[in-house]
């Protein structure tokens, strides 16, 4: 299985069986992203929330690929009305899909579309395929509560946001760690915009200091999990 970051919150994993899972594809309009919507494919694609940073270009590449919308009910809705394929869930919920299982935990953010649209409650991601287990957390901030996901899941896995204002900062990110204790971390949300500035390198060493391993992933970068 491999795992490919474009930057952003946007990466796409790519199971042994090749189904590709794209996950908050927002390139056209991402200024740090190597690629295009036009270079990506889609078997499914899930959503944390509905901000169109993150919702970006599900729907080209969803029209291109006959994708299916994995996300939570209110979002899974207004795909479905525009004629896409989708499949609904909550948070807390699981499902077992064609490439492996898909659980959402709560997230602490917002969510609406660029249209005005609620698109429910803003969700982190579990992705059981593999033998690996991934946990994108989304857009949040810090909780409590990833203790009990750490607890409750061994996370190989853990793509979490640095890039603070919108989200967890860095020492956030740092405690969000030790919540979870992941395997490796791959911090996520940082440098696409002035305001979410942050060094990756920084929270390598921070994390490296109280004994967890940081994969700091080049925009673009694929690897093999």
């Amino acid at each position: 299985m491999r795992l490919r970051y474009f930057s952003h919150s946007a990466c796409q994993i790519t199971t042994d069986d090749n189904i590709k899972i794209l996950i908050d594809p927002f390139l056209d309009n991402n200024p740090t992203s190597p690629v295009k919507s036009k270079d990506v494919d889609a078997d499914f694609i899930i959503l944390s929330h509905a901000h169109g940073d993150h919702t970006g270009d599900s729907e080209s590449i969803a029209k291109r690929c006959g994708s299916t919308f994995i996300c939570v009910n209110e979002l899974a809705n207004y795909y479905a009305e525009k004629g896409f394929e989708v499949h609904n869930m909550h948070i807390g919920g699981s499902h077992k899909f064609s490439f492996g299982k898909v659980k959402f935990t709560i997230a602490h953010h917002g969510s609406v579309t660029n249209d005005s649209v609620y698109g429910g409650e803003p969700a982190g991601i579990i992705i059981n395929s593999c033998g690996k287990t991934i946990y994108h957390t989304g857009d949040t901030g810090l909780f409590l509560d990833m203790k009990l996901i750490g607890e409750m899941n061994k996370i190989d896995y853990m793509l979490l946001p640095i890039g603070d204002n919108f989200t967890m900062g860095i020492d956030d990110a740092i405690k969000a760690v030790e919540f979870v204790k992941p395997s490796i971390a791959i911090p996520i949300h940082y440098n696409t915009f002035p305001v979410i500035e942050a060094n990756p390198e920084e929270f390598r060493e921070k994390a490296a200091k109280i004994g967890f391993k940081v994969r700091v992933l080049e925009f673009g970068e694929e690897i093999e999990l």
